[in-house]
């Protein structure tokens, strides 16, 4: 060879990048001082962090918890209250809540109950 420095790209998986993002936040240095310090493209930080904050806003960020749950469908649906119309949905949490919506509901209103239970 001729002399020259020859640099070698070192390429980071996932999971390492989302470690050194979750590193960051625990920091407290500025992202550029961050990323210097360790080899970090900024733009690279920059996305992880925006994905991190989407799973965590989306609320599949938490420990064991996922997107979705498995359930069982009973074969027969019977009324629970006497008052209780066909067709209405009823969905039971695992907190004790319980979100019931009749037959012609508005899907909007729905809509915003869940994103407003999605935070608590």
């Amino acid at each position: 060879m001729s002399g020259e420095a020859v640099s070698v790209v070192h390429r980071r998986g996932h999971a390492e990048i989302a470690r050194l993002a979750s590193l960051y936040r625990a920091s407290g240095l500025g992202r550029s001082e961050f990323c210097r310090r360790h080899g970090l493209a900024l733009s690279t930080l920059n996305r992880h962090l925006k994905k991190q904050q989407q799973q965590e806003h989306r609320g599949d960020g938490g420990v064991g918890r996922g997107p979705l749950v498995e359930v069982e469908l009973a074969a027969a649906v019977s009324p629970v209250c006497p008052g209780d119309q066909p067709g209405a949905l009823t969905v039971l949490l695992s907190n004790g809540r319980k979100v019931e919506v009749g037959d012609g509901f508005d899907d909007e209103t729905l809509r915003r109950l869940v994103a407003v239970l999605e935070r608590l």
